[in-house]
């Protein structure tokens, strides 16, 4: 999800919680804190030797360990004050690519993307995902895309006529 879709998004759903589903059926507990927004710049060279540039959005959550009881989540309206205030202070590239930061005592530090976004009365869940690494110059190294599996012909008939 780019960062306008990301801002309007909340927006648009002021009134609810925000909570966030990092792995499936596990969400980020209530005292969780935006504690960092970083504007990334990447510029990459691959295996191939192609380079590529683009833009990241990552917003890092961590849990307060002095919250640990919290039972209401953050609202959206707190995080999108945040997130306009970060962005009076050092501007968003808009069309970049919003990833979510988090870890746990049980899950690794690992940057997420935004997989999906549910709404219901009162919140606004964002399912994240992890995607895996992934070679971008097969064609030029030579890596072979996985073959798709084929339905082959049955080698026999019902006729008895075998291979």
């Amino acid at each position: 999800m780019k960062t306008q879709e990301f801002l309007s998004l909340l927006e648009n759903h002021k009134d609810k919680e925000l909570l966030f589903e990092y792995l499936p059926g596990k969400i980020v507990p209530a005292s969780y804190h935006i504690t960092e927004v970083k504007h990334t710049k990447i510029h990459s060279v691959d295996c191939g030797g192609q380079t590529d540039a683009w833009d990241e959005t990552v917003i890092q959550l961590w849990e307060s360990p002095a919250e640990s009881n919290k039972t209401e989540f953050m609202t959206v309206y707190k995080a999108s004050s945040i997130l306009k205030k970060v962005g009076r202070m050092r501007p968003y590239s808009m069309d970049a690519e919003v990833k979510i930061e988090y870890s746990n005592d049980s899950f690794h530090t690992a940057q997420l993307f935004i997989d999906e976004v549910i709404t219901d009365n009162n919140s606004l869940i964002v399912k994240l995902s992890i995607k895996k690494t992934d070679c971008k110059a097969k064609e030029i190294c030579g890596v072979p895309e996985p073959a798709s599996m084929v339905e082959a012909e049955p080698c026999c008939s019902p006729d008895g006529n075998c291979c």
